[in-house]
């Protein structure tokens, strides 16, 4: 029985640090998704946001300093979709695929440029694991949830943050109002534009975030493509999540624990070929989708450029 629990609580742990990325940046898409816009260009954001995570942090040294320069760089990609789809009211699918094939392109053109290519990763400055006094001898409760990185515990405080946001606040009510009903929202004064502008780069600060953890929190360096769907995986998260902060953390959580499992089967050394253990995260995400989307209910504006009479 010890041995089963104390294997649970490692499972835990694992599917925290896992989760955290996709909770981050599903945090960032409720807002965008509740103002209006599908940003499917997450994927890309995340992956300018690891690379530019790591550059910062490998200059100045620091890993808060990779985390801004990371935030940064993704809000700048998200004011392009945000320009495209709000001001020149371009597809919002396409420009979103734009967006994921040209964070590819550079971060790989970046990444050899300055890093070049087959040679040993520099030292990088990563997240530091916090574990919290007496809370984490807590026996297998504190190995699950008190010995984790700072940033998994930041993802989990910014959920009630977000909700109370959406929920409570003017602002919240504007962004949903914005989502459902712009012309009535114009037709009383909110800037339609101004709010899906702020919504867009919000969720680019947080895809950054995101990316950032993955490359300076995962793994400690950059690698070509490593984001490996987790954007894809955020939005159905949100989805799943039925587009509430808390629903998405309910949803990342069970998709992390998809990937934590993968990697615990692997560990293992199971007779399963790791090809279909590299396939579970994503076909658990398809099996949510496929369950879900249609008894979700999505903002009535969704995808709907604004034209202002």
């Amino acid at each position: 029985m010890d041995a089963f629990l104390d294997a649970l609580s490692k499972f835990i742990a694992a599917d925290l640090r896992t989760a955290t990325p996709l909770l981050l940046a599903g945090l960032g898409i409720v807002f965008s998704s509740r103002a209006g816009l599908v940003n499917i260009g997450v994927e890309g954001m995340m992956l300018v946001g690891a690379l530019a995570g790591v550059l910062g942090s490998w200059v100045f040294g620091n890993v808060w300093m990779g985390v801004l320069v990371a935030m940064l760089a993704s809000s700048v990609i998200g004011l392009l979709f945000a320009y495209l789809s709000i001001t020149v009211k371009a597809n919002q699918i396409v420009v979103g695929t734009a967006i994921n094939i040209l964070g590819v392109g550079l971060t790989t053109s970046f990444a050899r440029t300055i890093f070049g290519v087959n040679v040993a990763p520099p030292r990088i400055a990563s997240f530091p694991r916090i574990i919290i006094p007496v809370l984490s001898d807590i026996p297998y409760l504190g190995t699950a949830f008190f010995q984790s990185n700072v940033v998994v515990y930041i993802a989990i405080l910014l959920v009630p943050i977000a909700h109370f946001v959406m929920f409570k606040t003017d602002v919240g009510l504007k962004v949903r109002a914005v989502g459902e009903h712009p012309r009535a929202c114009d037709t009383v004064g909110i800037n339609v534009y101004l709010v899906r502008y702020m919504t867009v780069i919000y969720s680019g600060l947080l895809a950054g975030f995101a990316g950032a953890y993955v490359s300076l929190g995962l793994l400690s360096f950059f690698t070509e493509d490593m984001i490996a769907g987790r954007g894809f995986m955020a939005l159905a998260a949100i989805i799943f999540g039925k587009y509430t902060p808390r629903g998405t953390l309910l949803a990342a959580l069970v998709f992390g624990a998809a990937e934590a499992l993968q990697f615990r089967l692997q560990a293992a050394g199971t007779n399963i070929p790791f090809q279909f253990l590299l396939m579970l995260p994503y076909v658990l995400t398809i099996l949510a989708l496929a369950g879900f989307v249609g008894r979700t209910r999505v903002p009535a504006a969704l995808g709907t450029p604004y034209e202002k009479e």
